[in-house]
């Protein structure tokens, strides 16, 4: 069952995608139609789960399940990597890859591999107040709060 992303509740479970690339406005528009159908036939058991995502910086794909009616199952989330998977062969990009980082330069999102995110850091290229993103965050609280942060209070900080 799709519902508004802010309708969701703040102990939704989140999963964030992070993409090596900016997706175009046609592709955005294909994307958003392709989750909104997964998103109403996703389901545990069976039973509907009532979900929602966002879109950020046209590059992070946010799902969240309000696990309070229906929780996830191993089956459902196989399901949304399926989906996920399918969206990285049809649009050419990783989404599952977590050993990237994104962060900001000003108001650019980059990205880069983890190995050369460190090597930024040892050279001073980034620093503490290097805004990243937390893709570890676990519910829509944390997201809310945690996930665009300066590196000093994200995993990132072990780098610096």
């Amino acid at each position: 069952m799709l519902v508004d992303f802010k309708e969701l509740p703040d102990t939704s479970r989140v999963w964030v995608y992070q993409c090596s690339r900016s997706f175009s406005e046609q592709e955005l528009e294909k994307i958003k139609e392709e989750l909104n159908a997964f998103i109403e036939d996703w389901t545990a058991h069976g039973a509907d789960l009532r979900a929602g995502y966002e879109i950020r910086y046209n590059r992070f794909i946010i799902l969240a399940l309000d696990q309070s009616i229906n929780a996830a199952s191993g089956c459902s989330i196989d399901a949304s990597v399926h989906f996920i998977m399918n969206l990285e062969k049809k649009y050419e990009v990783l989404l599952l890859d977590k050993m990237n980082v994104s962060y900001k330069q000003g108001e650019y999102v980059a990205y880069k591999a983890l190995t050369e995110f460190r090597k930024m850091a040892k050279d001073k290229a980034v620093s503490l107040n290097t805004v990243v993103f937390n893709n570890l965050v676990a519910n829509k609280g944390e997201y809310l709060q945690h996930w665009e942060v300066p590196a000093s209070e994200s995993w990132h900080s072990r780098f610096m």
